[in-house]
């Protein structure tokens, strides 16, 4: 997983819903004070309550982002709802020949995060965003050391399923996996360790979207399953049973309670790097 370095010049992006701009500003000092130079591709103009911008603006601003020679890594300021409509409006092309970037954000931003895998062939990190709604001190933390030094070991507590998986890391939010289905982005992972998280879906509707990633075939190469953070998404035990009703009979190794997602203190999970699952340890741990 590439890393940067004091004085590097890192983009602040916006691909999907709006910030304030005094959320922005924060946002853009909390990178500063790590030493690293922030240029900001970010927009204060929502055309709708749910988009920082209109599709084509968004798409130019992190077209403009990426393709910056002197930008070492792109950071989603928070997440929402939008990256989607976006995605058609890349120039994948140009973007990869600008040369390999670290992507970071999470949330909406899994559907970059696919694209970004399947169009680009880069890791990227799954991370709190510096304008969201978690990103408390901790989470901040956690972002900066795996922006400068990589290596990660997730805890859990949760060990549904006994076992130990290797694989490549993948995934992201549930909800974005599923709509991601059927579209130029949507790659079944192979020998991989999924990551599974969301926020606000009833216990049904989790069911109703695993279901349609096992239908899909998007299991079928996983190794392993890692469950980050269900936060408002009903009783944990009604949302530990839905996952062990659809997932157990993979007959892979599932560890749960990581904190990854949307939830306080939230880790950085670094997508694309080859990791070891182990539930009797509890950990995720990159190699």
């Amino acid at each position: 997983m590439p890393r940067v370095r004091p004085g590097d010049t890192v983009a602040l992006v916006a691909p999907a819903g709006p910030a304030s701009p005094s959320a922005l500003d924060k946002a853009a000092a909390t990178l500063a004070g790590w030493g690293l130079t922030v240029k900001r591709f970010d927009s204060v103009r929502p055309v709708r309550e749910y988009l920082a911008d209109t599709d084509a603006r968004r798409a130019e601003l992190f077209q403009l982002a990426w393709t910056d020679p002197s930008v070492t890594a792109v950071i989603a300021a928070r997440g929402g709802y939008g990256t989607q409509r976006m995605l058609d409006l890349l120039d994948f092309p140009a973007l990869r020949a600008a040369g390999p970037k670290i992507f970071a954000g999470s949330s909406d931003l899994t559907a970059m995060h696919q694209a970004i895998a399947a169009h680009l062939g880069l890791p990227t990190l799954f991370s709190p965003m510096p304008a969201g709604t978690f990103f408390d001190d901790a989470a901040a933390e956690q972002l900066r050391r795996a922006l400068f030094t990589p290596e990660a070991v997730l805890p859990g507590g949760d060990p549904l399923v006994p076992g130990t998986a290797r694989g490549v890391l993948t995934g992201g939010n549930i909800a974005l996996l599923a709509a991601g289905i059927g579209t130029p982005e949507h790659q079944p992972p192979r020998a991989a360790i999924a990551i599974l998280e969301d926020i606000g879906e009833a216990p049904y509707r989790l069911d109703r979207m695993l279901t349609q990633l096992l239908r899909s075939g998007w299991f079928d190469g996983v190794r392993g399953i890692a469950l980050g953070s269900f936060t408002a998404c009903g009783d944990p035990a009604d949302v530990r049973a839905v996952m062990l009703d659809r997932l157990a009979p993979l007959g892979v190794p599932i560890l749960g309670g990581l904190s990854f997602g949307h939830c306080p203190a939230a880790l950085t999970v670094p997508l694309g790097a080859e990791a070891v699952l182990d539930t009797r340890a509890g950990t995720l741990k990159t190699t």
